[in-house]
């Protein structure tokens, strides 16, 4: 065994094992359409006298935070999405209208004079919640427990403080209109350490130096001379007044400061809250999502029946193709999904519907990888004097690695271009797609090289070499041989029946029109799973009748259906929830999905700056890897591919959406696979060869590359056919469009972008 084979071993040891260890103690986070529950986005909006910047979308993410507590979900998550834009997400929540109510409802804030602790017994006259934020810690006074509890009296409220003790409540005094401002501040003199300064404008100055006034009649250590700061029903902070403070005299000069053994982070997130009252600037619900459970059940189940019958029927097609080669694929191929699950793991990605698909889709990227070295090492095989397996496969690795690793990166640039320009469940695809191509890169170039290695070094296998798979040249290369057409005699007949397919695409989009999804448009989609049957056009009058005379109804099978219409309020769409439950003896929501009209515009934008950048980034890459004309070709034969897809799905009338933009992109990024593979081989030909005319060395690159582009595209679809048939609806269109795009591809690679090379080549 060679220095760098055992190198390649404990490497490729190690990362497997790590990825076990990774798989078994750390779970992956799985996306509300898996999990099932509500998603929503709220922007900010500035006002007169605020800016909805970056600062007030801080204010309002924490006032929001303590919001969703109150609603008792589980692991709920909040984050930042630009300066202006705050994503919500509530597992298991089926009910957006009453998130929507606690997000956007007006916040309300008051203050209030301690008048006793209360007993359990007391909490009949108010709920007492047992929840705080911790940071209102300025003054911890004695329990009082050897205090008399005082009668409940009417208009008072008990609650329970940051410790979680009730206090009895008396009525309200000032109000978060009241305040002016609220600043954490580090104080040096006297080791007073962080406190918050709390300053109050117009009456609320003389309301704070008559609550903090009657609180310093009551003796220190008594819990009456504490004052509660409530915010939506709890007690955010509950400071005593100080003993310098005397009775009746209060604190005057509209300023106050809430001292105690602050931490910076304690008094920056009180500052917040005391700010944050009302919502420092109004929200706006720009997109609202919700996934019933029963739905991400059924497309985790449907996944996973794809990626299982897909992965087994490639690897049935990569061992009869490459016998023993192909077995040890196979493996590799095994251990990918293993380190893509556990990268996934380890990053903490959430695992969408869209990015499942990327994971399963990313094993055809794997497959391409072996072909490729594989078919390479045939030809090795045949071209030398005294043939063996171990060098053919050596010199198969080494002359494969560029066209590998040209075409992943590639396809890491559209990945890479979804994540940066796209958002939601399409920008998990990217960071899945991401990953999955370079798990499938050192499955491919490591773990198969390991196990390939080793295993052609055996006597056993030495003696044997046709059970390797590479000893011998294959059905196709054969054939081809044995023939030898000259497929390039006529570059611009291809150009030509390349554009009468163009402008046959391109009709349907002028005829039929896009029928955009309410990511691009705006508006809402329901969708219903029905105990029977029911008549879409029936629907669409009923719906009518109920003052939706637009809406659209489609059904899928026997029991979905799905209404689009403009937008929507909660009330309108629980109208339209009623009406179809008329129409059936049971009716339940799948998936509710509101856009607003702003958004949509900004991702029809996105969609096309993404389209966009990803053609010139693949011009650029290209450019500086070979020709100009070579990448010019190349992004020809994209743009080819593009319309090709559009106008195909324009004819069948489904609908554009963020799912398809997901299955475009990955078609740019795959399809120039096929094209940098035939370009590799011409600029290794060339090398060897310059002499010879152009259009001769590319129609020989062509016959060379032809078995690992039948290989591939079977590999591949393998895998989309599985995903098709079997990945449910949520999977259908997007199967469909990776398998147009894969014969589309394909064609374009050999019949576009490589006549065009010649073309461009000759006008030189």
């Amino acid at each position: 065994m060679t220095r760098a084979l055992r190198i390649r071993g404990l490497l490729a040891l190690a990362v497997v094992a790590l990825s076990l260890y990774i798989t078994f103690t750390v779970p992956v986070r799985l996306g509300l359409d898996l999990s099932g529950g509500t998603q929503i986005v709220l922007e900010t909006r500035p006002t007169a006298t605020a800016d909805a910047g970056s600062e007030a979308t801080d204010r309002t993410l924490e006032v929001l935070r303590g919001r969703i507590d109150a609603l008792g979900v589980a692991e709920p998550t909040l984050a930042r999405s630009g300066d202006n834009r705050i994503v919500v997400e509530l597992p298991g929540v089926q009910d957006p209208a009453k998130a929507a109510d606690v997000l956007g409802r007006t916040a309300h804030m008051t203050f209030h004079q301690v008048v006793g602790i209360a007993t359990d017994t007391d909490t009949d006259t108010d709920s007492a919640s047992r929840t705080g934020t911790g940071a209102g810690t300025a003054s911890r006074t004695g329990t009082g427990d050897d205090a008399e509890p005082l009668p409940v009296r009417p208009r008072q409220q008990v609650l329970a403080d940051e410790s979680g003790q009730l206090l009895r409540l008396k009525e309200s005094a000032l109000t978060g209109k009241d305040v002016k401002e609220a600043a954490a501040r580090f104080e040096q003199q006297g080791g007073a350490g962080w406190q918050v300064t709390v300053d109050f404008a117009g009456s609320g100055r003389d309301g704070w130096a008559r609550l903090t006034g009657e609180a310093a009649c009551h003796p220190a250590g008594d819990p009456s001379r504490r004052v509660a700061i409530v915010l939506d029903g709890k007690i955010i902070s509950s400071p005593q007044v100080d003993p310098s403070v005397g009775c009746g005299s209060g604190i005057g000069g509209g300023s106050t400061q809430i001292t105690g053994s602050f931490t910076a982070a304690e008094a920056k997130e009180l500052a917040l809250l005391v700010n944050g009252g009302a919502l420092p600037v109004p929200v706006e619900t720009v997109e609202q999502r919700t996934v019933g459970p029963t739905l991400g059940a059924q497309a985790i189940t449907a996944g996973a029946w794809a990626a299982a019958v897909g992965t087994a029927l490639t690897a049935l097609f990569i061992v009869a193709v490459y016998r023993l080669m192909g077995a040890l694929a196979t493996v590799a191929l095994a251990c990918y999904g293993l380190i893509s699950y556990a990268a996934l793991a380890a990053l903490g990605a959430t695992l969408t519907l869209p990015g499942l698909a990327g994971l399963v889709l990313a094993i055809g990227m794997a497959v391409d990888a072996n072909v490729l070295t594989f078919e390479r090492a045939r030809e090795e095989y045949a071209s030398r004097l005294r043939p063996s397996p171990r060098s053919s496969l050596t010199a198969g690795f080494r002359g494969a690695f560029s066209a590998v690793a040209d075409s992943n990166i590639t396809t890491l640039i559209a990945a890479g271009l979804l994540f940066l320009l796209a958002s939601g469940p399409v920008r998990g695809f990217g960071v899945t797609l991401g990953i999955g191509v370079l798990a499938s890169m050192f499955s491919a170039l490591v773990i198969t090289r390991v196990l390939a290695d080793h295993a052609v070094s055996r006597p056993w296998l030495r003696r044997r070499p046709r059970l390797t798979g590479i000893a011998h040249p294959g059905t196709v290369r054969e054939r081809l041989t044995r023939r030898n057409p000259d497929l390039m005699r006529h570059p611009r007949r291809w150009l030509a029946a390349s554009s009468i397919v163009l402008v046959l695409a391109a009709s349907g989009i002028a005829f039929r029109g896009l029928d955009f999804g309410v990511e691009f448009t705006g508006g809402r989609l329901i969708e219903y799973t029905t105990a029977t049957p029911v008549d879409p056009d029936r629907a669409r009058a009923a719906l009518a009748d109920a003052g939706f005379p637009r809406a659209v109804v489609q059904t899928s099978g026997d029991s979905r259906l799905t209404v689009r219409t403009d937008r929507l309020t909660n009330a309108q769409a629980a109208t339209v929830s009623e009406t179809i439950s008329h129409l059936t003896s049971r009716a339940d929501k799948l998936r509710d999905e509101a856009i607003g009209p702003s958004l949509g515009k900004e991702l029809r934008q996105g969609a096309l700056v993404a389209l966009a950048v990803a053609l010139g980034a693949q011009l650029l890459y290209l450019a500086a890897r070979f020709r100009w004309h070579f990448g010019t070709s190349a992004v020809a034969a994209l743009a080819h591919d593009t319309v090709i897809l559009v106008g195909v799905f324009a004819w069948l009338g489904k609908p554009v959406d963020g799912v398809f933009l997901a299955a475009l992109l990955t078609v740019i990024g795959y399809s120039v696979n096929d094209s940098v593979v035939v370009f590799d081989r011409i600029r290794d030909l060339s090398r060897r060869d310059g002499a010879a005319p152009f259009a001769a060395i590319a129609n020989r690159a062509l016959l060379q590359t032809l078995p690992r582009t039948v290989n591939t595209g079977m590999g591949a679809a393998f895998i989309l056919t599985a995903l098709a048939v079997l990945g449910g609806d949520s999977l259908t269109d997007f199967a469909v469009a990776l398998l147009i795009g894969l014969a589309v591809g394909t064609y374009s690679s050999m019949f576009t972008a490589t006549p065009l090379a010649i073309a461009l080549h000759k006008g030189r």
